[in-house]
């Protein structure tokens, strides 16, 4: 079994992982980092919204990348709550474009390592 600091670093690396698929509209990454069967969740019109993430890799995909545009990477992780040695939740902040993003990622560490199961995101802010 790895120790707790292995495994926060891989965590860790998870996280960057779905840092830089965002950044750089990469669905390999994406892909890679949620589980197959995950899905995403926000609440932002008033209604609950869901969307697998077979789809919003699709919409990523066909995205323009913020790194494209030159955008400088802001993205931060604001805490990690370990439930238990093989389960956490990450918040984030990450920005993409003038969209700023909450999320809380929720990752189990199994068979394919860490892997987001589950996000709920909410747009904190539009910048000019």
């Amino acid at each position: 079994m790895k120790k707790q600091n292995d495994l926060t670093q891989d965590l860790l690396t998870a996280v960057q992982m779905y840092f830089d698929a965002l950044y750089y509209c990469d669905t390999k990454l994406l892909n890679k980092v949620f589980h197959e069967s995950s899905s995403l969740f926000d609440v932002d019109s008033g209604s609950v919204f869901v969307e697998p993430i077979a789809s919003f890799s699709r919409d990523v995909g066909g995205r323009v990348s913020p790194a494209s545009k030159g955008q400088t990477p802001e993205a931060e992780i604001l805490l990690i709550d370990w439930l238990s040695s093989t389960c956490a939740t990450v918040k984030i902040r990450i920005r993409a474009h003038a969209n700023i993003f909450v999320d809380h990622l929720g990752f189990v560490h199994g068979e394919g390592g860490w892997q987001i199961v589950s996000k709920i995101w909410h747009l904190e802010k539009v910048v000019q």
